[in-house]
């Protein structure tokens, strides 16, 4: 009889280990449920970068508000001779600085929808998102001549009701694989340290022009010089994803910080 426990007692502890190790993998899961990506094929996605072994990288920008950043960074790309960047705009910005946005679009750079309201669009009911999306693109055709069909969402919130619903607008959702976080305003080297040490092949970068972002203007010319230096050639995000193999990530819902 005591041999009988014995075995018993060895496989409750093997049982209880394996039950134990379980639990903790569920509590990982939970824990990091905000950052879980699930692939499928077919379902609605964001785009966050490209699989490549070209070194072709997208700067792109977000501008909501303000009227003293975008022109500088304007600027900076056109001395630097970057002629392929992406602008997200929002599209009461562009309503209130026309004569900004004429000068991206006449400096060739790409533009793509930033909505409409600067709102977390998974909070919204199917009709308000829809309503959004269709609003900010007539003021963008309206504002720019063009008929943009890249969109980065605000606060980079989406869920797949957000994806769908882009997604049949003929919008397809564009996020990012290195985030500068200049909207932290941190210190300009931090800004071009961040870009840097996680540029890759295919990547998006995500910056900003919005008056909150200090910094972004000082430590763009490093960025770009630097970046160059490493052989990177700078694409616009439409050109980016004529590249094959590009990264979807579909997310039962995701919010990235206070973006601008």
């Amino acid at each position: 009889m005591n041999f009988f426990y014995v075995m018993n007692g060895k496989k409750l502890k093997r049982y209880l280990i394996v039950f134990v190790a379980v639990l903790f993998a569920i509590g990982i899961v939970y824990s990091e449920s905000d950052n879980i990506t699930v692939f499928s094929q077919g379902e609605p996605a964001a785009i966050y970068s490209v699989e490549t072994d070209k070194k072709v990288i997208a700067l792109t920008f977000d501008i909501s508000w303000g009227d003293t950043r975008a022109e500088p960074i304007l600027k900076i790309l056109e001395e630097k001779g970057v002629k392929k960047a992406t602008f997200f705009l929002s599209s009461p910005w562009s309503q209130q600085h026309s004569d900004i946005v004429q000068k991206i679009v006449k400096g060739g750079w790409e533009i793509g929808s930033h909505g409409h309201k600067h709102v977390n669009y998974s909070k919204l009911s199917d009709e308000e998102i829809r309503t959004q999306i269709q609003t900010a693109h007539g003021i963008l055709q309206q504002t720019t001549g063009q008929n943009p069909n890249l969109i980065r969402l605000p606060n980079g919130d989406f869920d797949k009701r957000v994806l769908r619903i882009a997604g049949e607008l003929d919008y397809k959702v564009i996020q990012w694989d290195t985030d500068s976080l200049d909207w932290m305003n941190k210190g300009v080297d931090n800004i071009i340290n961040r870009v840097l040490t996680k540029a890759h092949p295919g990547d998006i970068v995500l910056m900003h022009a919005s008056d909150t972002c200090k910094q972004t203007h000082e430590a763009l010319p490093t960025i770009i010089d630097q970046l160059r230096a490493k052989g990177y050639e700078f694409v616009t995000v439409s050109e980016m994803l004529q590249q094959t193999n590009v990264v979807q990530k579909e997310a039962e819902r995701q919010t990235i910080g206070n973006l601008f």
